[in-house]
Parts: C-alpha cells; structure tokens; sequence
C-alpha cells in the first residue's frame, strides 16, 4: 500500500513538474536558435536588437510570477497549471511560426509569461499536495525536471543544427535550411512535452489546501474521500478520517493559522 501510495503521489508530483521542465526548455533553447534567427531577422549587426530578442522573455516572466500568486488564489492551482501549459504550446508554435521580429518577441513575451507562473506555481501545488514527511523530497522533482528541460534544450538544439561550413558567410547561413527552418524546430520541438502537461493536467486534482482555504469544504473532503492514496498518504484510512483532517484544517484556519502549509 505504502508503495502504491507513494507512486501516485510521484506521479501528480511529476506531472506538475512538468512546467519546470518546461521552464528549463524554453529558458535554453533560445540560444541555439540564436545565430540563425538572428540572420532570418537581419539583426545580425543590431546588438540592441539582439539583446531585446533575447532578454523579451523575462519581461513576461516577471508578470507571470507577480500574477501568479494573485491568479492561482482566485482561480485555483489547477487551472492556471493548465493555463501555462496552454501558453507553452502557444509560444511554441507561434515563436516558430513567426515571419516578423515583432512577432517573434511577442510569443517570446508568452513564453515568459509561462515560465513565470510555472517556476512558482508548480513548486507550490507539489509542496500542497504531499504530505509534510515527503514534502522535500517530492518538490526537489522540480529542481530536476528544470536542469532535465535545460539538458533537453542543448540536446534538441544539436540534433537539429546541421553543421555549419567555418568560411559561412551571413547571408549563406539566412539562406541555409538553418537561417529558414532548423531554428523554427528548435522551437515547435517543444510542443511535445507542452502538449504533454497539457493533457496530464486535466487529471490532477486539485489542491486541498487551496479548495480547504478557499471555502470549498464538500471538494477538499471529497478528493481525500475518494482517492485512497491520499488517504494512505497521511496515515488516514477512511472517510471518517478525512473528515476529521477537514475539520482540523478549517479549524486552523478559523482560529487565525495563516501558516502556508496547513497539512503539517
């Protein structure tokens, strides 16, 4: 049981961590598909170009992480989970699809702006949803799956360059599968694993403590009730015992504990 146990609670903390390897991907990838873009969009000779290509996305990432607490606390940790997953898939099509520089950076604005709620957002629905004796190590999942995304960038990266001659001049490299197409699959490339999270989140559930928190008493205590794996997560064995942990939990809340994890 405890095996079992222990899998599912992997496996939801797996699924979420997939926007850290996201994160990691999309945070990479933009510098093997640089010195191509960089011919397509003729900025070559425009550091200031260059720098704004490449710094973009952190302007979006700053606004996902200041909205994502305010969003997931209002909405719910699911849906703006699978809100980012849909955006990674946007800035992945779109940034690859782009025939503009303006365009370009635009989806690279979305792309941050996913990378800013996955980086808080997914650490924190782990920490919610594991019990306190395996908090740490389910939410360093994270950690890896971001270094995962970043090693998979490199890898993507090198497998789609093709090698580029030493006496290439810029306009032989525009004109190269490299300049009109390779930096285009570095980006859609990510689609895969976007699509991925996004379908394997509709399954998670969704956060007790936040449905615990937010009021939502009957759902907090019917995703304890129902998933067995939960239950046996925090030593519970029946309904009776997940209701007596609802009660506990709303008690700490009436009684003023505004401690961010309610289950220790």
């Amino acid at each position: 049981m405890k095996t079992k146990t222990n899998l599912y609670l992997f496996l939801i903390a797996l699924i979420s961590a997939m926007g850290g390897f996201l994160f990691g991907y999309d945070w990479v990838v933009i510098g093997g598909a640089k010195p191509f873009y960089e011919q397509y969009f003729q900025i070559a000779d425009s550091p200031s170009l260059q720098g704004w290509a490449m710094s973009s996305a952190l302007i979006g990432c700053l606004i996902g992480a200041l909205s994502a607490g305010k969003l997931s606390d209002k909405l719910g940790r699911k849906p703006i989970l699978i809100l980012a997953a849909g955006l990674f898939i946007c800035t992945a099509v779109g940034t690859g699809a782009a025939d503009t520089f303006g365009l370009f950076n635009v989806f690279r604005l979305i792309g941050g702006f996913a990378i800013g709620i996955a980086s808080s957002l997914s650490p924190m629905y782990i920490a919610e949803i594991a019990p306190a004796h395996l908090r740490g190590r389910f939410v360093s999942i994270n950690q890896l799956t971001v270094v995962l995304g970043i090693l998979s960038a490199q890898i993507v990266n090198w497998q789609i360059a093709e090698p580029v001659a030493d006496h290439a001049t810029a306009e032989m490299i525009r004109l190269s599968w490299n300049g009109q197409m390779g930096w285009r699959w570095m980006f859609w490339a990510m689609v895969v694993p976007a699509a991925l999270f996004f379908v394997f989140s509709f399954v998670l559930p969704e956060s007790p403590r936040w449905l615990a928190s937010s009021g939502y008493k009957e759902k907090a205590f019917g995703i304890f009730c129902h998933s067995d794996a939960l239950l046996g997560a925090y030593g519970l064995t029946g309904c009776t015992s997940a209701a007596r942990l609802v009660a506990i939990i709303f008690y700490k809340i009436m009684n003023g504990h505004n401690c961010y994890y309610l289950w220790n």
